[in-house]
């Protein structure tokens, strides 16, 4: 029998991956088609191992890009997603959560300090990856700008500044300026530049924008997503403790994620952690609900590793290690559909609206303010009163009487129409 090379290798364990996360029959099929296509191209070259090389120049022969650029047609938009998720595969272990539809190529210096600087806005500061990612598309737009005119990080000024951000390629300038005044700020801390240029961003007029009504479910939604969970798995007791953790508790998928025994103390049936977001501490009640959850899932349905975090991957690859944030709002997004909650894709429906909500029907039973700020961990209760806009019958509790009108100008008809 032939040995299988080390792609060959890498691809079984791949469609193995997709068949143990429930893929349907048709996308493995599609997914098997796409790589057998791959490895016969790499055959053909002798190439035998998979490298971003080789994945950049396979689909930029086959197809023109190794993004989802929107010129590409629905077919060669699945080769670069299997491509790409091959390769994060084997080089991280878990597949790319989405392909992106742009690749951002810097053309000035700020090409070496770039990924530093996301980096450490990453792990650093605990930045949410969708702020990373808004952060990475505004400077990219930056280094476009200042390579199209010849200049540099440092060929700066207060009117270069203003000039981008009244630009075509700038967006809303209010978070662009932020987002360089804190690029600045780093490139001078650590001493990449000798001057904090982020003295030359001017200064946005502070304008008060209305805010959206944020998405809520009822208790009685959350009822039936906790019911339509099946439980009788190991990966459904695992998936009711995260759907649970979020309801119950409102925690941020970020603090899900890192809830480690550690955390836990039975003996007075309390929650301590540091939130992922903010540093501060939360300190909870463990409800009879959630620790008997936790005991349930630590003793039938958990697989070993991941140390002392208690909630991990149950995936065939990744099996026992630390879940990602997108993996949360995937497993609570399911919980809605099996659930058949009314309307749940036109709303949000990952684990911050079951934090919205959590807020919402507290408030509706008449908890203060205060306890509803603690509860969620918010430092200051001026955060918790976006809340407010959340309960209706209350603000119409609120509304005051439209007094009758006695002018002419605001009868039915007019003077002149009689």
């Amino acid at each position: 029998m032939k040995e299988q090379t080390e792609l060959e290798s890498l691809v079984s364990i791949y469609l193995l991956e997709l068949r143990e996360r429930g893929y349907c029959p048709g996308s493995l099929w599609k997914y098997g088609k796409i790589c057998r296509l791959f490895i016969q191209w790499c055959n053909d070259r002798s190439i035998y191992s998979m490298t971003e090389e080789v994945a950049r120049r396979y689909c930029t022969e086959t197809i023109g890009c190794f993004v989802c650029d929107h010129r590409i047609n629905y077919n060669q938009r699945y080769t670069i997603r299997v491509i790409r998720m091959l390769l994060t595969y084997k080089e991280k272990g878990d597949f790319e959560v989405r392909t992106p539809r742009k690749e951002y190529i810097f053309k000035t210096s700020l090409a070496q300090i770039v990924e530093a600087y996301l980096s450490n806005c990453s792990e650093k500061r605990h930045l949410a990856s969708g702020s990373i990612r808004d952060r990475k598309s505004a400077l990219y737009r930056y280094d476009t700008y200042l390579h199209e005119r010849g200049l540099d990080l440092t060929d700066v000024s207060v009117d270069l500044f203003e000039q981008f951000t009244s630009s075509d390629l700038c967006g809303r300038r209010k978070t662009y300026k932020s987002y360089l005044k804190d690029l600045y700020r780093y490139l001078y801390a650590i001493e990449y530049v000798d001057k904090d240029y982020s003295s030359y961003i001017l200064k946005e007029p502070k304008i008060h924008e209305p805010s959206n009504v944020p998405t809520t479910y009822t208790d009685d939604e959350i009822r039936k997503m906790l019911s339509a969970i099946n439980r009788g798995t190991a990966k459904g007791k695992r998936d009711y403790l995260i759907v649970l953790l979020a309801a119950e508790y409102g925690l941020r998928a970020s603090d899900i994620t890192s809830l480690s025994l550690e955390n836990i103390d039975w003996d007075k049936s309390t929650i301590t952690l540091n939130q992922y977001k903010t540093g501060k501490p939360l300190f909870l009640p463990l409800l009879s609900s959630v620790g008997n959850a936790i005991i349930d899932y630590l003793q039938n349905g958990r697989p070993p590793g991941g140390e002392n975090t208690i909630i991990v991957q149950h995936e065939n690859a990744r099996k026992g290690q630390h879940l990602t944030s997108p993996t949360i709002h995937s497993i609570v997004s399911d919980a809605l559909k099996k659930a058949n909650i009314p309307n749940w894709k036109e709303k949000k429906h990952g684990p911050h609206s079951l934090r919205h909500s959590l807020a919402s029907n507290m408030l509706r039973r008449g908890a203060s303010f205060p306890v509803i700020s603690t509860v969620l961990g918010h430092s200051s209760t001026e955060t918790t009163k976006h809340y407010i806009s959340i309960d209706i019958e209350k603000l119409r509790e609120c509304s005051l009487q439209i007094p009758k009108m006695s002018s002419i100008y605001f009868r039915k008809e007019a003077p002149y129409d009689k």
